[in-house]
């Protein structure tokens, strides 16, 4: 468990506005002998208000949620599959066109399902995934990939095996690594001086404006702004020159950041950040709103569970995701109010869910028989 009272970016004094109680990994699903040892921790986020990095105080060991075991794999959601085929042509059609011999790095590749399509022009490209079941899938399909954490070392040990990146990507990952300020101090290491560094996270201003706390669990150590992302980087000579909105995970930003001075900056930026003025991204205040309208939906979708509950009305869970951890340990949520949870994923499929241990189901379970509502 590392928890802290200060900033990890900034390192001021922090604390927490809110805390979900106890929670347990997030993607830990278990099977019944495995409950009397799961693990919990407490999830409480905090605002800095000095660089405005929102963040969580307490979070797990890496170990216990990126391991050989881990049971996420980006290929299986046909969605995520089209969103990073046009992640990957961005890049390739703007960043790397006209460049000779490019080198690609991403961080935590997961299987591969980005790089795969510069694998399949003959791009030099290597992944850095931390999971080794999911870096073995990429590996077998002939992805270059190696599982260990990033940071300053890593990046001095890639420039001296393949020289610098053009382009260094990563999607849905930033927001998992405490150590920002070694992350930083490798991709600035890593790049070339005119190379770029283009990651995208879930964003704080949709969060915010749509109550949705389910983006706060383990892995999300960061909740990313514009303004905290220009911050941050800012302290290691990287420039945020451009933002892009997302419509992934319920709204989700890509930063565009280059070494300093060496490319303009967009007119998006300034306006990005004039807008998150506007919502009160920097003020303590807002915080403290989001508390009160969790607690708010918390109390209205308990009150409908159990109106159905006494109604005798068959509730199934529709996708056993890492967000509705956070959702069910915190609401209450229970195989009382929901009878199973249905799921692609097989690794997923016969365990029960982290914490509230609704059992999880192939979706074949879901169509067998239509429950009366989908939660």
């Amino acid at each position: 468990m590392v928890a802290v009272s200060r900033c990890r970016v900034c390192d001021t004094p922090i604390n927490a506005f809110m805390s979900f109680g106890r929670m347990p990994i997030a993607n830990g699903f278990l099977t019944a002998n495995e409950i009397p040892n799961e693990y919990f921790f407490e999830l409480a986020p905090a605002f800095c208000s000095a660089c405005g990095m929102f963040q969580i105080m307490e979070q797990p060991e890496p170990e216990k949620m990126f391991h050989e075991q881990y049971a996420f794999f980006s290929s299986t959601s046909r969605h995520m599959q089209a969103h990073f085929e046009g992640f990957a042509n961005a890049v390739l059609e703007g960043v790397l066109a006209g460049r000779a011999d490019p080198f690609v790095v991403e961080l935590g590749s997961n299987d591969g399902i980005m790089l795969r399509h510069f694998q399949s022009r003959g791009i030099r490209h290597l992944g850095i995934e931390p999971s080794i079941n999911v870096a073995d899938v990429a590996r077998g399909h002939g992805i270059n990939t190696i599982s260990e954490f990033f940071g300053r070392k890593l990046a001095d040990d890639i420039v001296a095996e393949h020289g610098h990146a053009d382009a260094i990507l990563a999607a849905n990952v930033m927001c998992h690594i405490p150590d920002l300020p070694g992350v930083a101090d490798g991709v600035q290491r890593l790049l070339k001086p005119d190379g770029v560094f283009i990651f995208e996270d879930p964003y704080l201003g949709d969060m915010i404006a749509k109550t949705s706390y389910d983006q706060i669990y383990d892995e999300h150590v960061f909740i990313f702004s514009v303004n905290s992302v220009a911050r941050a980087f800012a302290m290691h000579g990287l420039e945020l020159i451009d933002v892009m909105p997302q419509t992934t995970h319920g709204g989700s930003m890509r930063y565009v950041l280059a070494p300093k001075g060496s490319r303009v900056v967009s007119a998006a930026v300034g306006d990005a950040l004039a807008k998150e003025r506007a919502q009160g991204l920097d003020q303590g205040a807002t915080y403290l709103r989001f508390k009160q309208n969790c607690e708010a939906s918390r109390g209205l979708l308990m009150q409908m569970l159990e109106k159905l509950r006494g109604q005798g009305k068959r509730v199934v869970g529709y996708g056993a995701t890492s967000k509705s951890t956070t959702v069910t340990n915190y609401c209450g949520i229970t195989p009382d109010h929901v009878e199973f949870i249905s799921d692609t994923t097989p690794i997923k499929q016969g365990k029960l869910s982290p914490g509230a241990h609704i059992p999880v189901k192939p979706y074949t379970e879901f169509t067998r028989q239509y429950p009366d509502y989908a939660l």
